[in-house]
């Protein structure tokens, strides 16, 4: 029997959160099994930025959510097959924390056995500007097989609306995972 087909949605306290939002509103139809961890900073990140939806507005949408503290969970274990996994947005401390392999939660640690088990790793980092440390731990975890999609709009598609520019990044993140999704425009179609 095959495995199911699985992608692993970590969402952290980098600003940004409608990117994971509509990541998972694009995955709603589709077969694949999303697995959701969501930071506590993340939680606050929510209330600060769309203060009309709740934690459960967000973790309804995945079809199996995972506590962050759960370190016995299947994404925390490399028999765990998944399609990989994708940080949407990804802070700088989790992604310090993924380039110095420390699995202090179960993020992280899912994040570590995607690039132990030379799985997807896609990561959304927010932040602007960059010091260096961000850009040693960039060129680190991309060293280590990770891919880095800073969310940065592409104006040539003509967007009409932010909601346009949420959902071409959301969609090529997903197209990164292999994951066909028609509301990806692309160039020359």
């Amino acid at each position: 029997m095959p495995s199911p087909d699985r992608l692993i949605i970590g969402v952290t306290g980098a600003t940004g959160i409608v990117y994971a939002l509509k990541l998972l509103d694009l995955l709603a139809d589709n077969p694949i099994e999303t697995h959701l961890i969501v930071s506590k900073a993340a939680e606050l990140t929510l209330h600060h930025e769309l203060p009309g939806l709740k934690v459960k507005d967000l973790t309804s949408r995945a079809k199996v959510v995972h506590s962050i503290h759960d370190l016995a969970a299947g994404p925390a274990s490399g028999s765990f097959r998944t399609r990989g996994m994708v940080v949407i947005p990804c802070s700088m401390k989790t992604l310090a924390e993924i380039a110095t392999g420390m699995s202090s939660n179960l993020l992280t640690r899912a994040a570590d056995v995607t690039l132990k088990e030379r799985r997807k790793l896609v990561l959304v980092p927010r932040e602007t500007p960059l010091n260096l440390i961000h850009l040693r731990n960039l060129t680190t975890v991309t060293e280590a097989g990770a891919i880095v999609f800073p969310p940065v709009p592409a104006f040539y598609t003509m967007p009409e609306s932010v909601d346009e520019l949420i959902t071409a990044t959301a969609a090529r993140v997903l197209d990164l995972m292999d994951i066909d999704i028609p509301q990806l425009k692309r160039w020359g179609e």
